[in-house]
């Protein structure tokens, strides 16, 4: 065989590898067929949030309604195939399964503000973890109809394409993605110490109002880094193992493993990650 034809046949098999996932597992198969059901009433509900702006009670609750709606379908989808599982759900609480190893965690409508006001970057979050760790991850954003998926050793796709964050090594060259405090959440003045620090040092900063989309972005090499505190657990599960199994780091603000238990997180490759952790440090200098 030539030198040529075999670096065609290579450069086939890389491509194919690239854009066909490895089987997905059962269970996998089942986050995404809740996440993809409760997208589908997210768009339906979605196109009428335009007609709905002529008062302010008006939006909210139907946002509202929706986001209920969403979730009792992704509860109903988990729990007819694994019902011993526990479930735990930013509407509906937490609920202990009695298999004891198993728990679902699900945010059925990441970005609500997004979706109040019209803007397409929301997100169905489904994670699962066993006994304490997140084994695999859906995250879909319906609008864009982008699904990402990531299970324990199988890797990272989005639309059955392999992800990967980006290679880039200096906060120079590096777009950053954070949440941003508002009213009546988080602390204001700590924020902007830490953005202080950061925004001197990189390309450029984003917030686009979805955690699990800014992780998941993260993990796709959209965004170079990310960091945020006061998530709760459904905001950032799934994002966690998107970022690992797509070759990347995380760590919380004390650059620990505790990002669910402390609601904190930096992500990003290993370089960009530790660079971001330092000038985040800065914020406890006097």
């Amino acid at each position: 065989m030539s030198q040529k034809r075999r670096a065609l046949l290579t450069a086939q098999a890389l491509t194919t590898k690239e854009i066909f996932p490895m089987a997905r597992s059962a269970l996998l198969n089942v986050m995404v067929q809740a996440a993809l059901k409760a997208g589908r009433s997210l768009t339906r509900d979605f196109g009428e949030v335009q007609n709905l702006q002529v008062s302010v009670k008006g939006p909210s609750d139907f946002v509202s309604q929706a986001d209920l709606k969403a979730e009792k379908i992704v509860h109903t989808e988990l729990m007819r195939a694994r019902p011993t599982y526990g479930f735990l759900g930013e509407e509906g609480g937490e609920e202990k399964g009695t298999d004891g190893q198993h728990r679902w965690i699900v945010d059925p409508l990441d970005g609500t503000t997004n979706f109040l006001h019209g803007i397409p970057q929301f997100a169905v979050s489904i994670a699962l973890e066993r006994s304490g760790e997140i084994v695999a991850g859906v995250i879909f954003n319906p609008a864009l109809d982008e699904l990402y998926v990531a299970e324990k050793g199988g890797g990272a796709f989005c639309n059955d394409r392999r992800i990967r964050v980006s290679a880039r090594r200096k906060l120079s060259d590096a777009v950053i993605g954070c949440g941003v405090p508002h009213l009546g959440f988080g602390h204001h003045g700590k924020f902007l110490v830490e953005l202080r620090h950061v925004m001197g040092e990189v390309a450029g900063i984003r917030r686009l109002g979805a955690a699990s989309l800014d992780l998941a972005y993260v993990a796709a090499g959209r965004m170079d880094g990310f960091w945020e505190e006061g998530l709760n657990a459904w905001d950032m599960a799934a994002g966690l193992i998107m970022i690992r199994e797509a070759g990347g780091f995380v760590s919380d603000m004390k650059g620990g493993q505790q990002c669910l238990e402390t609601g904190s997180v930096i992500a990003g490759n290993e370089m960009i990650r530790i660079a971001l952790y330092d000038q985040l440090q800065r914020r406890l200098e006097k």
